[in-house]
């Protein structure tokens, strides 16, 4: 079909440390859960109301992964970019079919950004984006260099 798009972009905090796994041929997987949270006031009550969306992300982007395990952790701050996948599978027990929706990253139309800053305690701005599929790219970006004074 000619005009679709599957594209998903996040920005929410992550609920546990990422999980990263061997698949069968070799290569690493790693799972991401976000949270995303909108708040209002209720109208009649004049409380604030929050309401969280929990998002389940597969990272299949070896540059990504790598990151991923070094640099982010549980309450990390990201901007994800994506594709939905859903899975179907049986379920042993009772032989019913599952089915499981996902963001998924991978190959050049994904990307990931930390936002937190290195006030917060953590190293999270050392990695900004990474577009790339190709895992010896270098994703890492260390800006201690941005704070030398430019010469002109």
């Amino acid at each position: 079909m000619a005009g679709s798009l599957n594209k998903v972009q996040l920005i929410g905090r992550l609920g546990a440390d990422p999980e990263i796994k061997q698949m069968v041929n070799g290569k690493s997987v790693a799972r991401l859960s976000i949270a995303t949270s909108q708040s209002w006031k209720d109208k009649s009550s004049g409380e604030r109301k929050e309401k969280t969306e929990w998002h389940r992300v597969v990272i299949f982007n070896e540059g990504l992964i790598n990151v991923v395990q070094q640099y982010v952790k549980k309450g990390a701050n990201v901007y994800i970019e994506g594709q939905l996948s859903t899975r179907k599978w049986k379920d042993e027990a009772t032989g019913q079919d599952k089915y499981s929706t996902e963001v998924v990253l991978q190959g050049y139309n994904s990307s990931l950004t930390m936002l937190d800053s290195r006030g917060n305690g953590n190293n999270s701005n050392l990695v900004k984006e990474n577009k790339s599929s190709l895992p010896n790219e270098n994703v890492s970006q260390d800006n201690s260099d941005l704070d030398d004074e430019i010469p002109f």
